[in-house]
């Protein structure tokens, strides 16, 4: 049996903004609207449902891979737009990104507060 990840439900104080900003960050298609919600799809077929939930809004974490020519576009945003950034989960290492497993990883925040990280290379990889 293969088991995938179809969707998540992301809770948002305004969801538009929220949906608009994972779209325009990570150069994907704009949001499609689904009953209630707002869906982005990703790469590999798995979509974020953004719908409105009551502040504050419970912080949750998302991790994507990517390659390094998109790490480069979406690190590119992060930084044209002013976010904060860091290299670590705990916000120790604020400015700077990672190197784990050879590739390259970095933490900022959607406008709801989500923990978005993006990484170059899975977790627990060889290095080459």
């Amino acid at each position: 049996m293969t088991v995938e990840l179809n969707h998540t439900i992301v809770h948002a104080v305004d969801p538009p903004a929220s949906a608009r900003f994972m779209s325009e960050m990570f150069g994907l298609a704009e949001a499609d609207r689904f009953g209630p919600f707002l869906v982005i799809r990703t790469g590999n077929g798995v979509s974020l449902d953004y719908i409105k939930g009551d502040a504050p809004i419970d912080p949750q974490h998302y991790a994507f891979l990517v390659s390094d020519a998109e790490f480069d576009q979406i690190f590119s945003r992060v930084k044209a737009r002013g976010l904060t950034y860091w290299a670590d989960p705990s916000k120790r290492q604020p400015g700077q990104i990672n190197t784990h497993f050879g590739g390259r990883g970095v933490y900022f925040e959607d406008p709801s507060g989500h923990f978005l990280e993006i990484i170059t290379r899975p977790y627990g990889a060889s290095l080459p």
